[in-house]
């Protein structure tokens, strides 16, 4: 009888163990290896406009993106009560990009203080494979928070439409994790890497052999 009790536990013990299993996400520097390399395509065609609204919502929850990513990003969060609890009056950033505390407070001339970052910009996607998409595809890929970040404003607009071969975080402790998300980003919508980027994102990697992509659309690799 306890042999018999003993041997279900060890069979519902292994059944939840197999439950809880998740396989982890690839290594970067693997997933980098996957990606075609090739010189960027011409700029010609491209607009914001080709990649949709602004901020639409795409995942359907009620919400704009921009307002989906404050509210992941921010802490400390005032949420506007009307319009679905959508809005964020303000919080408190912890930016990636220089480690620095940013008061964000929705309003003219403070609003722009914490900007949301495309971290493979719209132009460089569209000249390594986006603009051969169709439209709802490009609008996917402008409102797809893995590639989102809240940001402080200025060093948004220092990146630009920077690759990793031409801008990298001032804080070196992001880097690994700001070039495996744009991995991870270029894996998931099929671009391509031009030979410079790639030798600067390995050049990063080397430093972090462990670090792997992010996978899902709602978190920050940390």
């Amino acid at each position: 009888m306890l042999f018999a009790i003993a041997a279900t536990l060890i069979v519902v013990f292994q059944s939840n163990a197999r439950e809880s299993y998740f396989e982890p996400a690839p290594l970067a520097r693997d997933t980098l290896e996957t990606l075609e390399v090739k010189g960027k395509a011409p700029k010609t065609g491209y607009s914001r406009e080709a990649f949709g609204p602004r901020w639409a919502d795409t995942d359907r929850n009620g919400c704009d993106t921009r307002n989906d990513v404050l509210r992941r990003d921010l802490a400390d969060s005032l949420i506007r009560t009307a319009n679905r609890n959508c809005v964020v009056l303000e919080g408190v950033l912890q930016c990636p990009y220089s480690g620095e505390k940013i008061v964000f407070r929705r309003g003219p001339g403070s609003s722009e203080q914490a900007q949301i970052d495309h971290v493979v910009s719209l132009s460089n996607a569209w000249q390594t494979g986006m603009l051969q998409r169709t439209s709802s595809e490009r609008r996917n890929f402008a409102n797809d928070t893995l590639n989102l970040l809240a940001v402080k404003g200025s060093l948004n607009s220092q990146k630009g439409d920077g690759d990793a071969a031409t801008w990298l975080p001032p804080r070196r402790a992001y880097r690994c994790d700001f070039v495996a998300r744009q991995v991870a980003v270029k894996k998931r919508y099929r671009l391509w890497v031009t030979p410079a980027e790639k030798e600067a994102m390995l050049r990063v990697l080397k430093t972090c052999p462990n670090q792997r992509i992010p996978t899902d659309r709602v978190g920050v690799s940390t």
